[in-house]
């Protein structure tokens, strides 16, 4: 089932995800919803908060990435078929030196910035067997991991960027909290909550 996307501007976003449990209710079809969410929407990740729920869950498809021309033949392989569903994720490391790339994000329409994040990241997660593992990851993909997983900790990309540009697209910001965006997606905004 598709979901509508919460916008910028909505509590849930800045709530920090809780750790879940493998009886955590309608887990599967959690899951499923948020990759089909996803899909719809020509995402490359989906994080629990983006559609309402703040539990630490995020899932992520970085395969529309390995058509991308500036990346090289080895990450274009990497990135093809790389799905996996990110539960009670933790960050153990950041390393390497920051390099910038343009993000976007499916609750912050129409906005994307240049943020700088470490290459190289050391995950903790579970899959949906809920056995824990620890992992290493790089590149692109590296990227919309700590994308993901900043939505789990009530961050959003938009608060990585200088104050200078935070005042340039304050107006685009306001607009999706008020809802005047226009999606080929679902959306549900903050404004209509309090219209209510």
């Amino acid at each position: 089932m598709i979901l509508p996307i919460v916008g910028y501007g909505d509590p849930v976003l800045r709530k920090v995800g809780e750790a879940i449990t493998p009886d955590y209710p309608g887990l599967k079809e959690t899951i499923a919803n948020m990759y089909e969410t996803m899909y719809n929407a020509y995402g490359v990740g989906l994080a629990a908060p983006q559609v309402g729920i703040a539990i630490r869950l995020f899932v992520i498809d970085t395969t529309p990435f390995s058509d991308d021309e500036d990346v090289s033949t080895k990450e274009q392989k990497e990135l093809k078929g790389f799905k996996k569903t990110f539960i009670n994720a933790k960050i153990v490391k950041e390393e390497g030196e920051e390099w910038s790339f343009n993000e976007g994000c499916l609750s912050i329409p129409d906005v994307r910035e240049d943020v700088y994040r470490k290459p190289t990241v050391t995950i903790e997660y579970c899959e949906e067997d809920f056995v824990m593992k620890t992992e290493v990851f790089d590149g692109l993909i590296a990227r919309v991991i700590q994308h993901e997983y900043d939505h789990i900790e009530g961050v959003l990309f938009t608060d990585k960027i200088s104050s200078l540009k935070k005042r340039l697209i304050q107006k685009k910001l306001k607009n999706i909290t008020e809802g005047k965006t226009f999606q080929e997606y679902r959306m549900k905004f903050a404004a209509a909550k309090k219209g209510r």
